[in-house]
């Protein structure tokens, strides 16, 4: 296997990564600062009042995308088996 399609496999394994953790990060990166706007405007520290609304967006976010996420994951893992039983990655 030559170093171009290892690296351009690296590259797309990387890729499917990000799409897939993005739409969970950025939910709970939008929660994370709305709630941390809201406890600096009202002086409220509760540590939970930021870890409730994080895990319950999360789950949301897995259950509206979960699919979606697993179908990437899932067409990436037949094409990498797909090259492999082809003897080579195609690039």
């Amino acid at each position: 296997m030559e170093d171009a399609a290892l690296l351009a496999l690296a590259d797309r394994m990387l890729w499917v990564t990000a799409l897939v953790a993005a739409p969970v990060l950025l939910a709970s990166l939008a929660v994370g600062l709305v709630v941390g706007l809201v406890q600096a405007a009202t002086s409220v520290n509760e540590q939970t009042l930021t870890f409730v609304p994080k895990l319950i967006v999360t789950a949301l976010v897995l259950v509206l995308f979960g699919g979606a996420m697993m179908a990437l994951i899932g067409d990436f893992a037949t094409e990498i088996f797909a090259q492999i039983a082809k003897g080579g990655v195609a690039t």
